[in-house]
């Protein structure tokens, strides 16, 4: 469009869709530089293109004296009727439709091609919703129509512009609307007018003088016809034909699409015939890939791969059933295995090795999957395929040289990462087909490697097959494997001269912890290595791992190391080498190697290990709250939590049967993390006072006790009346989920027992009566509390009813709590208040207040939930209310028929989309025999909410 000297004014929201306003709507929406016009714009565009008067102005605006955009603007509306509002058109205007499209498409021919193509998929649009019964012969007259000699059109121009309609038909096709039945019925149609497609675009191709970009146009339509499940047999031609293409460089990536769409299509294995006549022509690209490769040219050698794996990865197994052409099939596996060891280094001088490891999977997959005789033959013949694909995979897997690496982006660095994951996925995998012979094979290389003196081997080399090792060990049991020994013993040989060697070494002897409580005589082989690689900040994930590993399956056999193990951790982690989340894991690692020391050693070096971090926290309280003696709290508060997560003297967690017979004698005394936590309460509650306002700081206090409680369990006990007095006295000061969710954790672990109820019992009014209040106030705010409240009171209900007998806690107001929680916005906590009721519904029978308040107020409850389901709450929590009412219908059954007539007698509820005969259906449905079945609640509740969202029946029921 030519800019003019001034924009004319904008067209008003209710001005007339007439072909002049629409223009200078059009002129606002590209050259109006205020934003807000060209908004105003686009929407009164939008509603100008769905109008009816859309048909007369869509015409005008293709006049040939307009401008590019504007004649588009004029396509795509024709596009938007034909394609929506099919409807509307009335049948006997669907041929002067197609001729004035045919027209237009014609006149378009060498006019803009943007326009051109709209116009092609207006018309496409209109074939697809004629076909079969209005235009049966849909293609072949499209093809016939342009094949007639205009001699306005120059023949060129006229074969283009057929070809673009060809192109987008399948294409619109996929897109299209059209109802399910439809579809199938169209693309049967369409699949058998092919016969009057192909034989066009072979003759195109195979012309003499036909012109690159014709040919270029043609390769696109096949490729857009193979997706419409055509029978393989009858693209053979083309695929030849695209296959002798992909030696002109200017067609050879259209080629590469349309060859890897026609054999990759789902249906294509059904003709074996044709897969076999597809080899030779793909072995017949090697001497291309191999001068690709020599050349550098990176995308030939991609291209010709992505073909013979799109051959290998879609039809290996209809191939190796063909067992008399198994060499043939086997030359195509070496042509993949050639592209998987590509020269050069991924990403950097290659890109084309990744596409095949998928491949070695399926093949593997398929072999196995043979009855015994079949998968004995092939086993033989890829054995050795398989044992050269881990030497490719190993050699891809190599480092770069230390000075080309420097030069590699952060990117370069992360895909390689990402890329070596790959290969340790797909060893791993191999393992299954070459088992124990592929460890020793690994062992014998790494030995030879690092016995020989003669040739000194690059760290690389070193690095990469201890990878591979570790690859393997570290989900494959390897205690039974006979060459485990051997490489612990070699790995003190390895000379460490670099990063990622001795990162791999770490990472190994992490793999190897499993087996190293079964042979405890090797861990001083390793632990020194581990150990002087925890002060070196580079090794920082890896070491720190390998030791918490160590810990924790090795700690009956650590005691005599324990010393120097707790020495090294506390200087690295006094000199803050490594990052937050690192010195955490320290932590773990110590706190498993402690449980299993004696009580006095425990106590020792328990400590000498936080005496420091206690003298910080003293030093920290005394200070005027600020944001970086935050950060150094939660940091302290959280290294003790880490430490006491993983301490456990009672050996909750051992489930070793080995270990057994290594347990220590039960400790006498109070357990040492109680000892410890009560030496440092008070400082605990002297921080919390001062940071009461913050819910970071709070949160890592009680994540120190929820913590400790989870892994002492009845060891903690002595700690209950102090931790309750102080949890009731933050919790009335400042409310906050954290508190809510260790009081749950008490009431979980101690509620039951006669010895701690009394504080239990105290702290669980006190914080129900400070949430009411809340409730009181307004608890929008905060649904983290509400969610943490409903999941306390569900877990009191579980664990301990009679604390709803407690003649000071009011039923009534936590009930109607309740139900208003599931009215909150929030999933999560919806998901709990309905948690809450599925608990307090069966103990109608058990605690009278319960019952009283359940027959008072259930209706307001149901009310609540049929709201829920009649499209206020997400469809994710259908099955929580449905629990629900399965729940009213268990135990209030005759209340729930009064309750429910009663509610479905207001107009519009539970939705205005539903019949009264509807509603009643779903009330008869809940309150007849299958109410006691939870799973047809569940579908019952599910089917009601679609009804009442307007969704029943639509797509959008398709996750249901």
């Amino acid at each position: 469009m030519e800019r003019r000297a001034e924009a004319p004014p904008p067209p008003p929201q209710g001005l007339d869709f007439t072909v002049e306003n629409v223009e200078k709507a059009l002129h606002q929406l590209y050259y109006d530089p205020n934003i807000e016009n060209k908004n105003l714009a686009q929407k009164w565009l939008m509603q100008a293109q769905v109008s009816p008067q859309a048909w007369h102005f869509s015409w005008l605006l293709l006049n040939m004296d307009k401008v590019p955009e504007i004649q588009y603007f004029g396509a795509s509306a024709l596009h938007i009727k034909i394609s929506r509002y099919w409807n509307d058109i009335p049948a006997d205007q669907y041929e002067s439709l197609k001729s004035q499209l045919f027209t237009q498409i014609t006149r378009f021919a060498s006019g803009s091609k943007i326009v051109l193509t709209r116009l092609c998929v207006a018309l496409a649009s209109l074939a697809l919703s004629m076909m079969p019964e209005a235009w049966p012969c849909a293609v072949a007259d499209m093809v016939r129509m342009f094949q007639a000699e205009d001699s306005n059109v120059d023949g060129r121009a006229r074969c283009l512009a057929l070809l673009e309609l060809l192109t987008v038909l399948p294409e619109e096709f996929q897109t299209s609307r059209l109802p399910q039945y439809r579809k199938g019925q169209v693309r049967s149609v369409l699949a058998q007018e092919c016969g009057s497609v192909f034989p066009l675009l072979e003759q195109l191709l195979q012309q003499q003088g036909s012109p690159g970009f014709i040919k270029q146009k043609v390769l696109k339509c096949f490729s857009s016809w193979v997706q419409l499940e055509i029978p393989l047999m009858d693209c053979e031609n083309l695929i030849q034909a695209a296959f002798t293409s992909l030696q002109d460089p200017e067609l050879f990536d259209t080629a590469v699409e349309a060859v890897v769409n026609a054999i990759s299509q789902p249906d294509a294995q059904r003709y074996v015939n044709t897969l076999l006549k597809l080899i030779p022509p793909v072995l017949g690209l090697q001497e291309q890939l191999r001068q690709a490769v020599q050349s550098g040219d990176m995308e030939t050698s991609h291209g010709i791969c992505r073909i013979a794996v799109a051959l290998g990865e879609n039809h290996s197994r209809a191939l190796l059933d063909q067992v008399e052409h198994w060499q043939s099939f086997l030359a195509l596996v070496n042509m993949i295995m050639f592209c998987t060891g590509i020269p050069g280094h991924y990403p950097v001088n290659e890109t084309t090795s990744s596409l095949t490891l998928t491949f070695w999977y399926t093949l593997q997959d398929d072999i196995l999957s043979f009855e015994p005789d079949k998968q004995a033959v092939y086993q033989q013949v890829y054995r050795p395929v398989y044992f050269q694909l881990v030497d490719v995979l190993l050699h891809k897997a190599q480092f770069p040289s230390d000075e080309e690496y420097g030069f590699w982006s952060s990117d370069e660095k992360e895909q390689f990462r990402i890329y070596r994951v790959d290969i340790s996925d797909t060893l791993m995998y191999v393992y299954e087909m070459l088992g124990a012979e592929l460890l020793s094979s690994l062992y014998d290389k790494l030995g030879r490697l690092l016995t020989n003196t003669e040739q000194p081997s690059t760290w690389q080399h070193t690095e990469a097959l201890l990878y591979g090792f570790q690859s393997i060990a570290e989900t494959i049991d390897v205690n039974y494997s006979d060459v485990v020994p051997g490489l612990i013993g070699l790995i003190p040989r390895i000379s460490i001269s670099n990063v990622q060697l001795a990162d791999t070494v770490m990472f190994t002897i992490g793999a190897l912890s499993e087996w190293l409580a079964d042979h405890p005589v090797m861990i001083n082989n390793v632990l020194p290595l581990v150990l002087q690689a925890l002060g070196n900040p580079e090794l920082s994930i890896s070491s720190v791992s390998t030791l918490k590993k160590i810990c924790r399956e090795c700690k009956y056999d650590l005691p005599p190391y324990a010393a120097n193990i707790v020495a090294v951790s506390q200087e690295v982690l006094m000199k803050q080498i490594h990052k937050t989340s690192q010195c955490m894991w320290l932590m773990q690692a110590l706190g498993f190697l402690l449980s299993a020391l004696q009580v006095e050693e425990i106590l020792k070096n328990l400590h000498s290990l936080i005496t420091p971090y206690i003298q910080q926290l003293e030093k920290l309280a005394d200070e005027t709250p600020n944001p970086s003696n935050k950060l150094a709290i939660i940091h302290i508060l959280g290294l003790l939590s880490n430490l006491f997560t993983t301490l456990d003297i009672s050996h909750h967690d051992d489930d070793h049967e080995s270990t057994e017979v290594k347990k220590l004698p039960v400790q006498q005394g109070p357990n040492p993390v109680v000892v410890v936590l009560q030496q440092v309460f008070q400082l605990i509650q002297k921080v919390l006072s001062k940071w009461l306002n913050d819910a970071q700081v709070v949160e890592s206090v009680c994540a120190i006790f929820e913590k400790s409680v989870k892994t002492l369990l009845d060891d903690f006990a002595p700690m209950v009346p102090q931790l309750c007095e102080m949890l009731g006295q933050m919790y009335s000061t400042i409310p906050q989920a954290s508190a809510i969710d260790l009081t749950r954790q008490l009431v979980h672990i101690f509620a039951h027992e006669p010895a701690h109820f009394p504080p239990i019992k105290a702290l669980f009014l006190l914080v129900t009566s400070v949430t009411l209040t809340l409730f009181q106030q307004g608890p929008r705010d905060h649904p983290d509390i509400v969610d943490s409240f409903m999941q306390l009171l569900a877990q009191a209900l579980k664990r301990k009813p009679d604390l709803f007998l407690c003649s000071n806690l009011d039923v009534k107001a936590v009930f109607q709590c309740g139900v208003l929680s599931l009215k909150f916005p929030e999933a999560p906590t919806v998901k709990a208040s309905c948690g809450f009721f599925t608990e307090l519904l069966p103990r109608c029978g058990e605690v009278a207040p319960v019952a009283q308040v359940v027959h008072e107020n259930g209706k307001v409850l149901l009310q609540a939930v049929l709201e829920g389901i009649g499209g206020q709450a997400s469809r994710s929590l259908m099955d929580h209310f449905a629990e629900i009412l399965f729940a009213l219908n268990k135990h209030c059954f005759s209340y729930l028929s009064i309750w429910i007539k009663e509610a479905m007698q207001q107009d519009g509820f539970p939705s205005a989309r539903v019949s009264p005969e509807q509603k009643e259906t779903f009330s008869q449905q809940i309150l007849s025999r299958e109410r006691v079945n939870k799973r047809r609640v569940k579908e019952m509740v599910k089917e009601f909410t679609l009804l009442c969202r307007g969704l029943h029946g639509t797509e959008y029921t398709a996750d249901y």
